[in-house]
């Protein structure tokens, strides 16, 4: 018989808290991932009971969700898989870099320790994934930096470093203005009362919401 995938429940909810804290240096509370896995907070506050038990998570007295290192270690292995799964999905089977963050979620959970080795030998080991983020690499995570495109001054030059994977919606708007990680990008006007703000991609103006600028993240000064 197959090997059975189980815990995908917990692996989701870890790996939510891992993108939220690790990923956008964001702090993490129990409405945060209700939102971000679209439950009920009712269910997200009997899952992270369980997570507790198991030592996965910590809850502190104001409610604010960390890792434990074994939660940590667990969320990071689903992460690199995720991850592989992207850049398979992209550079070996041609999928649409907007769709991949989707797909590679359905196939994450069927990444084995058998599996794992041949599709890094197969890809030769990547490094980041096609939206910008680091493979890790046995529990070594590189630094990410925290600066937001929507913090850039006007007359600022930049490139992207990684954007939000997580909607596909978004993602094909980035993908159709040019917004990809390495893309150069210069802020050619702020307009914060209409909450926008022009760059300029490749030779070409792009306007862009301060909401969604806020989703994509630059290099560190």
């Amino acid at each position: 018989m197959p090997k059975q995938v189980t815990n995908v429940a917990s692996d989701d909810a870890l790996t939510t808290i891992y993108r939220i804290s690790h990923d956008e240096g964001e702090e993490v509370i129990a409405a945060r991932i209700a939102d971000r896995l679209g439950i009920k907070p009712a269910s997200v506050a009997g899952m992270l009971a369980r997570l507790k038990r198991d030592r996965l998570v910590h809850v502190d007295t104001k409610k604010r969700v960390t890792l434990t290192d074994a939660g940590f270690e667990r969320a990071e292995r689903m992460v690199r898989r995720h991850r592989l799964a992207e850049c398979l999905l992209v550079d070996v089977m041609g999928l649409d870099w907007w769709r991949a963050y989707e797909e590679a979620h359905l196939m994450e959970h069927s990444i084995s320790d058998v599996t794992e080795p041949l599709i890094v030998r197969l890809l030769n080991a990547p490094r980041v994934s096609p939206f910008g983020y680091p493979i890790p690499e046995n529990g070594r995570s590189r630094p990410l930096s925290t600066r937001r495109l929507s913090e850039l001054e006007a007359g600022s030059k930049s490139r992207v470093e990684r954007v939000y994977e997580e909607d596909e919606q978004l993602l094909k708007f980035f993908d159709e203005e040019g917004i990809r990680p390495s893309a150069e990008v210069e802020v050619v006007e702020l307009a914060p009362y209409r909450g926008t703000m022009t760059l300029l991609i490749a030779g070409r103006e792009v306007v862009l919401g301060l909401e969604a600028a806020r989703r994509i993240w630059v290099p560190d000064r």
